[in-house]
């Protein structure tokens, strides 16, 4: 393996933007392959063989090959923990894992849902009404839940952001250019920690270009 580490995604990706949102956190400089989704690539023999469910990203480093979002965002906290990503309060770092559990399991499905709907419908086996208005329910959902555990807080696990905040913010990005964005966002709390979150330096600097 080369000695810069190298992602394999695209910056279209949700959870390929949450890896270099973190990597730029943490100034380490990398090389990336990319690997487009929405055209299938993920699923030809090249990345089948870095990841055989055929999923991004994938990141090369320190000798080893890692898979999975939340699994690469941890060691690189653990090589590099400043700026702290993970907060070291117990409760604290109990309601980001669940913030990250929760976008995983109930987020990401229901969010790109609505979004595909209106912006890759091919993606998501194409536009179903039914499926739609579903997807805006459980997106609401979802919402509520985080918006209930946030509390007062500024992020979604505290003062400042950690993981859990760079999970969520690449999927509402794209819920935030559809028709539906006032839907699924009408929920307490979800716009200023949207606003927080937008004007967020490294979620600017990371934003995919969509040209």
């Amino acid at each position: 393996m080369a000695d810069k580490p190298v992602l394999y995604g695209f910056d279209g990706s949700t959870y390929v933007r949450t890896v270099r949102m973190v990597l730029a956190d943490k100034g380490i400089e990398h090389d990336q392959v990319p690997v487009n989704v929405l055209e299938g690539e993920p699923r030809q023999p090249a990345h089948l063989e870095r990841h055989p469910f055929g999923k991004v990203p994938v990141l090369d480093i320190d000798g080893m090959r890692l898979r999975e979002t939340d699994a690469i965002c941890r060691y690189i906290e653990d090589i590099a923990p400043d700026p702290a990503l993970i907060p070291q309060d117990p409760k604290a770092r109990a309601r980001m894992n669940e913030a990250i559990g929760l976008i995983d399991s109930y987020g990401y499905g229901a969010l790109v849902g609505v979004a595909g709907y209106h912006l890759f419908p091919d993606f998501i086996g194409g536009q179903n009404e039914d499926a739609r208005q579903k997807a805006i329910a459980d997106s609401q959902t979802l919402l509520k839940l985080l918006m209930d555990t946030r509390a007062k807080a500024k992020w979604l696990a505290g003062d400042a952001p950690t993981l859990a905040d760079y999970f969520l913010g690449p999927i509402l990005f794209y819920v935030s250019l559809t028709p539906d964005a006032d839907a699924v966002m009408d929920v307490a709390g979800v716009r200023d920690w949207w606003d927080a979150m937008s004007a967020h330096e490294t979620f600017t600097r990371t934003a995919p270009d969509l040209g």
